[in-house]
């Protein structure tokens, strides 16, 4: 087992305050690591190493990132570490995420409607809150009945790393989601202390693959080539705040962005649809390109 393993990964929960899953990641990184080393290779060959397990430019990036922090870690902890100018991740190209259009959003809300009354509204309120709060899996997954203020209108979304934050819901959602709580989710309920928003088939919290068999299913009825990644609801959600004219600032707060420049990615998405508004509309775009 490497050094400070056990004193490493409660710094990660208990003192930065990183999520399970943040958690587990680091954990699996380190774990290629840690077979790395058994090799006995100079570090400079861990590049080498990364790409004969056939990962991806990102995942590569990621386990060298996780590798960093960890040994700056040890370093504190007194322990003699590698120089780590030898570890620097490789460059990863920035592509521009895949939005969700309210085409395809009212595609996957027909797909998900089912004989079922009570499920179809659950498939709904699912599909709703992605796409109307913007929120990550991880955080649709968390909400808690406690969660939602119905006074206020808004939701209590809990991040990464634990931060909170409070986003307004569409007022067209609000008799839909009273709806919700005093007619469908009683009924999907099995047990009467379960707190959580969202109820699976089971009447329990959905995890994280109950939401991605969802959307795997209502993507394929609905004729779409590939799943709908959840990420794109909130892609979609960004995006379309961003078109109607709200500012970088409350879309990086509606969010729960810790940094305005993770933001920004929405405003090249913008541009691009603003040049094709204008090569569609504008009367200059008519001009015969031989005049």
């Amino acid at each position: 087992m490497l050094p400070y393993w056990v004193e490493f990964f409660e710094d990660l929960q208990l003192v930065r305050g990183r999520s399970p899953n943040t958690v587990q990641a680091y954990r699996r990184d380190l774990e290629v690591y840690e077979k790395f080393l058994e090799q006995k290779r100079p570090l400079n060959e861990i590049f080498a190493y990364l790409q004969t397990l056939k990962l991806s430019v990102r995942s590569q990036a990621r386990i060298i990132s996780s590798i960093r922090t960890y040994l700056k870690f040890c370093y504190q902890k007194g322990l003699k570490i590698p120089n780590l100018s030898e570890l620097r991740p490789p460059k990863i190209k920035t592509t521009l995420p895949k939005v969700l259009t309210f085409s395809e959003f009212e595609r996957l809300y027909q797909a998900s409607t089912s004989p079922n009354a009570i499920r179809s509204h659950r498939n709904h309120m699912v599909l709703w809150l992605l796409y109307g709060l913007g929120c990550r899996v991880s955080e649709l997954i968390q909400l808690n009945l406690n969660d939602y203020f119905a006074t206020e209108g808004v939701f209590k979304i809990t991040g990464k790393a634990q931060k909170e934050r409070l986003v307004p819901i569409p007022s067209l959602l609000i008799p839909k989601i009273h709806v919700y709580l005093e007619n469908i989710r009683p009924q999907l309920l099995k047990s009467k202390f379960e707190q959580s928003f969202v109820i699976n088939d089971r009447g329990h919290r959905p995890s994280r693959v109950d939401v991605w068999r969802w959307l795997h299913r209502w993507s394929k009825d609905a004729g779409f080539s590939e799943t709908i990644n959840p990420h794109r609801f909130r892609h979609g959600f960004a995006t379309s705040l961003l078109q109607n004219g709200a500012d970088l600032r409350s879309i990086q707060l509606l969010l729960g962005h810790s940094s305005i420049q993770t933001t920004q990615i929405y405003t090249h998405l913008t541009q691009n649809h603003l040049v094709r508004e204008l090569d569609t509309h504008h009367p200059l775009s008519k001009l015969n390109e031989s005049e």
